[in-house]
């Protein structure tokens, strides 16, 4: 019989977040010290851009999902302290953006995030 290591990740609250577009919802998934690196077209693999703790994400958030678009949670897959989704973004001039995450959580809250997505061009 297994035990749990700790407060389990809560991946309602990351699709009511996502597609509620609710940044304060999401930035809440997040330890004070976590780190997102996103890869995408303008931030290639050798120089990602990357956002420390809580302030900076934040402004992430704000800025991605108070932006006119629908998003969606596709797929999500927990293994014990990692977390992988996809998500599907459509702005209403129908240009297209697919994200997928790797996360590390630690006691129940994201960690460490790596983010490539790509979008119509």
């Amino acid at each position: 019989m297994g035990t749990s290591a700790g407060p389990a990740f809560d991946v309602e609250a990351l699709r009511q977040g996502i597609e509620g577009r609710r940044a304060d919802a999401l930035l809440s998934l997040y330890a004070d010290d976590a780190e997102i690196r996103v890869v995408d077209r303008n931030t290639q693999p050798s120089h990602p851009k990357v956002m420390h703790g809580r302030g900076e994400i934040g402004e992430m958030l704000t800025d991605v999902y108070g932006r006119e678009m629908t998003h969606k949670l596709e797929n999500c897959v927990i293994q014990g302290d990692r977390v992988a989704f996809t998500e599907s973004c459509e702005y209403p001039d129908g240009v297209k953006v697919l994200a997928e995450s790797m996360m590390s959580l630690k006691d129940g809250k994201i960690v460490q995030q790596t983010m490539l997505q790509a979008w119509d061009e």
